[in-house]
């Protein structure tokens, strides 16, 4: 499954909210894919093996902005597919000849398709009046002289067109969103019957690439990794393991950030897999640099820093390291590459970059093409317990931005043992693995309340519970009134020093998971 030898579908970014879900779609079919900005296509054009074909993703900008973000389409007409989606069709209308214009009526949400030609191939056997979503202000207003119609909206006249004789194709509607009924049968035709694509990108198949790939790229030099307790460290731990064995290196940091015993049991389950593991005690030094410090993004600068003091001089007493090894997966390095429109950067990400220059150590990072759930379906195919791999996603930075101002021992205990009352409440009924990412939040913030007949000023923490499937968009846990219930209880009368809880019933977009 390496990118070298595998059969890929090239996505250009021109900055659409929907972009990843293309990819994830196409993932879903079994088939490799990368998504590139558009302003690196020649590039990834000469990168990326085996590209069976191009899409071009939609856009916040019109086509007629002073900066619309442009590429030499004809690079790529003729050598392979096409397929424009929104803003990518309205890109080719424009560029081959056609007119692109502002829309009569905004063209926003659920609308049908009526086939004009139903035998095109690339919506062979898709229901007529099939729903899709549209989400643009322009339209393509005339079409280029070679093209020719295939689907149409009340709406919209040209919903679908493709051009004679040539495999290029534009849709002015979203497939790869849910709202896109029959979105996956469009993109299964372009990807593997237009394409051609194999469609054998598997979990196995990764796991037998990647070690191989491993064990050539490393042969017998020493690797070490800092794991963090979560999925990702631990299947690129184990991924690591199976190719080079004992000179995988595994260093796991306690920065005093983690949740209620953790470190001790995370440690024990990572002897249990064989793994060569070095746990490290370092929560004061993370305490000492956090002391004062209340903004976020220099809470989380401070703890990578720190962390990359204390795993150095760690790594530093191995001998003869050439490797540091990453659990970086594929949103991570997406959303650090900050270009204009796509993938801006939303903030510090603990995996990509950073790393001092004197640590002169070679990255390898097994996992930097995978989505979470990919991640965690090879876990599986490895034989990594379950339990391990439900584990709910946990920030880099820990605690640290679930403690909103500046960070003490004492609120970190405090917010362990909170966290931990919900945490096994969720698994007593029967609901952690129905939600994806769940947590405590201590608020800066202190209310009144009674116990007894005694008047309290104390600590209001909210609970954050989110349904996803890859965090990239979120919403709220609509978990049971008792449930809910039963944890307030609990944490007020066990967690000395909070008298309030709150229950947070915001999604992302707008809000995002974490609260800093």
């Amino acid at each position: 499954m390496s990118n070298e030898k595998q059969e890929s579908i090239l996505i250009l970014d021109f900055g659409s909210q929907y972009t990843q879900l293309i990819a994830r779609r196409v993932r879903e079919l079994n088939v490799y894919c990368e998504i590139h900005p558009y302003n690196h296509a020649e590039k990834a054009l000469k990168e990326l093996a085996g590209i069976k074909g191009v899409i071009l993703s939609g856009s916040p900008f019109s086509v007629h902005d002073k900066d619309a973000p442009l590429v030499k389409l004809d690079e790529i007409r003729g050598k392979m597919p096409l397929l424009g989606v929104c803003y990518g069709a309205q890109l080719m209308a424009l560029e081959w000849g056609g007119k692109v214009g502002k829309s009569s009526t905004r063209e926003y949400g659920r609308a049908h398709l009526k086939m004009v030609d139903a035998k095109n191939e690339l919506v062979a056997g898709m229901s007529s009046e099939t729903q899709v979503w549209m989400s643009h202000a322009d339209t393509i207003l005339e079409l280029p002289e070679k093209a020719k119609l295939v689907a149409s909206t009340e709406d919209v006249a040209a919903a679908a067109f493709s051009f004679n004789g040539e495999k290029v194709w534009g849709i002015q509607f979203h497939p790869e969103v849910y709202h896109t009924t029959e979105g996956a049968k469009l993109l299964k035709n372009f990807v593997v019957g237009i394409c051609g694509c194999s469609q054998n990108w598997t979990a196995a198949s990764f796991i037998d690439t990647t070690v191989n790939d491993l064990k050539e790229k490393i042969g017998n030099d020493k690797v070490v990794l800092g794991l963090s307790g979560g999925v990702d460290s631990s299947v690129a731990a184990v991924l690591l393991n199976k190719a080079i064995g004992k000179n995988l290196y595994c260093i796991f940091v306690d920065n005093g950030l983690l949740r209620k015993d953790e470190f001790e049991s995370v440690l024990e389950s990572y002897k249990h897999m064989g793994l060569n593991v070095k746990g490290v005690d370092a929560k004061q030094h993370f305490y000492r640099e956090l002391a004062g410090i209340e903004d976020p993004e220099k809470k989380r600068k401070a703890i990578g820093r720190v962390f990359i003091e204390v795993f150095d001089a760690e790594s530093h007493q191995i001998e003869d390291v050439k490797w540091l090894a990453q659990g970086t997966i594929y949103p991570d390095v997406i959303e650090s590459v900050s270009v204009k429109g796509p993938s801006m950067t939303i903030k510090s990400h603990h995996n990509v970059g950073g790393l001092p220059d004197h640590m002169k150590l070679k990255i390898v990072e097994p996992l930097r093409s995978l989505f979470k759930d990919e991640v965690r379906r090879v876990g599986k195919a490895l034989n990594i317990d379950d339990a391990l791999l439900g584990r709910h996603p946990f920030p880099g930075p820990g605690l640290a931005i679930r403690i909103l101002g500046d960070i003490t021992a004492d609120k970190v205990k405090l917010l362990q043992e909170a966290d931990a009352v919900f945490i096994n409440n969720l698994k007593a009924a029967g609901l952690y693995d129905k939600v994806w990412q769940a947590g405590a939040i201590l608020l800066p913030v202190r209310s009144v309340g009674v116990m007894g007949d005694e008047r309290t000023y104390e600590n209001v923490v909210a609970l954050r519970a989110v349904t996803s499937t890859d965090g990239m968009t979120a919403d709220w846990c609509h978990l049971p009134y008792e449930v809910l219930g039963k944890i307030s209880n609990d944490i007020i009368n066990k967690v000395k020093g909070i008298n309030r809880v709150v229950y947070d019933i915001s999604s992302k977009p707008p809000a995002t998971i974490e609260w800093e």
